[in-house]
């Protein structure tokens, strides 16, 4: 009968092609999890891992058995967690996934609210991009991620805590008369800089902008720290979202910024999970503490 354990030791293998490295995530030998996938694969009756000296390749067989051992990988996971169900929300530590243009404006805020009212709770923070928390949520590797949205969440529930603008930042010159507001139209006639492909906030800027993805943009950045510098520069001016003003921009005289004069909220922040998450609680408590901190803050 096949076991659990080579079904974690077969997705440890998938996650890094590599026999060794596995085995170290594993915490056990390589000649222990090579022996517990041959007779893995002698049960199944085919090849999961093609394998040489040089490299590790799942069969096309392989990725079928993978594919259905990595759900019922995530439901043995729900099911060891449901003895954590009779506990008070957030009594039990918490892995959450954050996107990077979420994670350093958000946590100073809410963080502190958090260990006001659940001193116990044990937060555990993993920074990725949304594809990257989407496949990891979905695979039972992170419990929650805060993401923006739109973003298609292939089916995982989302529970949405903050609605934010955006807004047009750019060098501040002291003669000129400060504005509140800018519109898309006058944003197209803007040396407008951008994050890099594969963030979700340059996909609700232009989507907020009713900008195409094929509008040149003359400079693209991997973080909003590095825009707002470019733009301090002189190079061009930005989009960052309400939450970043803060931090980016409002006690920095170099700068001027101006709400997007556009149908908001130009994007959501919303907590994703997995339907069968025995721990709904401890979501709904987070999604309550920090709706609260950032309407008072």
């Amino acid at each position: 009968m096949i076991s659990i354990k080579q079904i974690r030791y077969a997705l440890a293998v998938e996650k890094t092609l590599h026999f060794r490295k596995a085995a170290d995530n594993c915490a056990v030998s390589q000649s222990a999890l090579s022996t517990a996938l041959n007779e893995l694969e002698v049960q199944l009756g085919f090849q999961v891992f093609e394998r040489d000296n040089k490299k590790v390749l799942v069969t096309p067989m392989g990725r079928i058995f993978l594919e259905k051992a990595r759900s019922v990988s995530v439901q043995i996971d729900d099911i060891l967690r449901l003895r954590q169900t009779d506990k008070a929300p957030l009594s039990t530590p918490l892995t959450i996934g954050m996107i990077p243009t979420i994670a350093p404006y958000l946590l100073p805020i809410v963080l502190p609210a958090v260990a006001a009212r659940y001193p116990a709770a044990k937060l555990k923070i993993v920074e990725a991009q949304s594809k990257e928390l989407v496949e990891r949520v979905r695979d039972g590797e992170l419990d929650t991620a805060v993401l923006a949205l739109p973003y298609d969440c292939d089916n995982l529930l989302s529970f949405p805590f903050w609605d934010e603008d955006f807004y047009w930042v750019a060098p501040s010159d002291g003669d000129q008369e400060v504005r509140e507001r800018i519109t898309s139209e006058e944003l197209s006639r803007e040396n407008l800089m951008l994050l890099s492909e594969g963030h979700c906030l340059k996909d609700h800027a232009l989507a907020a902008c009713k900008f195409s993805n094929a509008v040149a943009h003359s400079m693209s950045a991997t973080s909003l720290n590095t825009l707002i510098q470019l733009v301090v520069a002189g190079l061009g001016s930005t989009l960052v979202p309400e939450m970043a003003l803060d931090q980016l921009v409002c006690n920095d005289k170099r700068l001027q910024y101006a709400r997007l004069d556009e149908p908001g909220p130009h994007r959501k922040i919303a907590f994703i999970m997995r339907a069968t998450y025995p721990k709904l609680d401890s979501i709904q408590a987070l999604q309550d503490v920090f709706t609260q901190a950032l309407g008072n803050r």
